[in-house]
């Protein structure tokens, strides 16, 4: 039986092919969709294994471990799994790949919402058009809370749709965004996008206090990390009709999230049946972290996912290292 070089975890099947298009045969390589909790593997199959954001990599297998490469520019999982060893292990993470894809999806998820395209993809089957007016996004209000790159990219196209934007950020790196402070801009808002970097500062910093703050009906959308916005609170919003209207790509303790939701074992978390009952709720629009996925932006994760295999199978090292 041939060693591998490196097994992959959670490589949905658009880009399990491709990994196995673009390695040209050059790897010996193991594949699944699943997380390394689902694969009930005990060990490594691998010295490399690579995975994105929900495998949860157990402490015990470091030291059968050479490295780990994350699918992701976000690189918060590795910084943990590096926190909990002992030894010094090779991790690393993508540059960035996906901003335009991830950009794009928000503005989706904020035109969805102020149209009512749910609920007008609903009544359709009785073509139904009461309740269904929406509203514009010309002269509309957008504030955006990270505004980096995908986070800038989101102002050029709200720009370009003639909506008045404002950004919040630490870095004030871009010089055609007028920023404000936090609470400034979430008062003055009609929709807010999070964009964020996760970072111990800002963890659950759209919580209930903050979000109440906010003008009755605005519309919140994360496309950034779950752990922005406690699910909870989100929840509490809603139901209360403070949110008009709630956009969700990416959910608190993910790998928990994802898991129950794969496995219909959604009595087994609490963060999940919260995710269920948003999901019952009008004006919510819930994807499975799939913002990144354009066949664009997944052509350059997988040339750069390969990339850093390679470069670490003769060095020893990532590119791109935590």
């Amino acid at each position: 039986m041939k060693i591998m070089d490196v097994y992959f975890y959670e490589a949905f099947e658009e880009e399990a092919q491709l990994i196995k298009s673009l390695s040209r045969g050059r790897l010996e390589l193991g594949l699944t969709d699943k997380t390394i909790q689902e694969s009930g593997h005990k060990e490594p199959p691998a010295r490399l294994i690579s995975v994105r954001t929900q495998s949860i990599i157990p402490v015990e297998w470091q030291d059968k471990l050479d490295g780990v490469l994350s699918r992701t520019t976000g690189f918060d999982n590795l910084k943990i799994y590096k926190s909990q060893i002992h030894r010094p292990l090779s991790l690393g993470y993508l540059e960035e790949y996906a901003t335009r894809a991830v950009a794009e999806q928000a503005i989706l998820l904020m035109m969805a919402l102020k149209r009512n395209l749910p609920a007008q993809i609903e009544q359709f089957k009785t073509f139904y058009r009461d309740g269904l007016t929406g509203s514009e996004c010309l002269g509309k209000k957008l504030l955006v809370v990270g505004v980096g790159r995908i986070g800038g990219e989101i102002v050029r196209i709200a720009l370009g749709l003639g909506m008045e934007v404002r950004g919040v950020d630490i870095v004030r790196r871009h010089d055609f965004v007028n920023y404000v402070e936090k609470e400034e801009g979430v008062k003055w808002a009609d929709v807010i996008i999070c964009a964020m970097n996760l970072t111990e500062e800002n963890y659950h910093y759209f919580n209930y206090e903050l979000l109440k703050k906010a003008r009755p009906g605005v519309i919140f959308i994360n496309i950034a990390r779950g752990e922005h916005a406690p699910l909870f609170d989100l929840l509490q919003l809603v139901e209360e009709g403070h949110l008009g209207g709630l956009a969700l790509d990416v959910f608190e303790d993910e790998p928990e999230v994802g898991s129950a939701l794969r496995t219909g074992k959604i009595r087994d978390s609490k963060k999940a049946q919260l995710v269920t009952k948003l999901l019952e709720c009008p004006g919510v629009i819930l994807t499975p972290h799939n913002a990144f996925n354009t066949r664009e932006a997944l052509q350059r994760k997988v040339q750069f996912s390969l990339d850093e295999i390679f470069y670490f199978l003769k060095t020893g090292k990532f590119h791109q290292a935590v």
